[in-house]
């Protein structure tokens, strides 16, 4: 994290030059800033609900954490994409395509992965924040 951005931590706010962890729990943090980066992890509210609108839940976290810690869309650097089934991927690319702002789509990758207890998207995301 760059010296003197000031972010919430623990329902506080802080300015650190240090490793800024928001939300931690022992055994994962929130959401973790260090050097301008934030790193997280997102996975639908909703476990019960189809791919759909666990892919939307999804976008719609990550808007509400970048908003959080003061960053924008623009501002996204990666997005490992894990879905339980491939056969989701359409549904992604087009909600992802309508999400995405032109000229600032992040590195992405999207596997398959065994995600359990009816999780069928889970997303890891890194974003610059100033």
């Amino acid at each position: 994290m760059k010296s003197g951005l000031t972010v919430a931590m623990n329902g506080k706010f802080m300015t650190s030059p240090q490793i800024c962890r928001i939300g931690d729990s022992p055994r994962w943090a929130d959401i973790v800033i260090y050097q301008g980066i934030a790193r997280w992890v997102e996975v639908a509210s909703d476990l019960s609900a189809p791919a759909a609108t666990q892919i939307r839940q999804v976008l719609q976290q990550i808007d509400a954490t970048l908003d959080q810690i003061g960053s924008s869309r623009e501002s996204l650097l990666q997005i490992i994409i894990h879905l339980a089934d491939l056969a989701d991927a359409a549904e992604l690319n087009q909600q992802w395509d309508q999400w995405v702002p032109p000229g600032h789509a992040p590195v992405r990758a999207c596997v398959q992965s065994g995600l359990g207890s009816g999780c069928k998207v889970e997303m890891i995301i890194e974003a610059a924040v100033s």
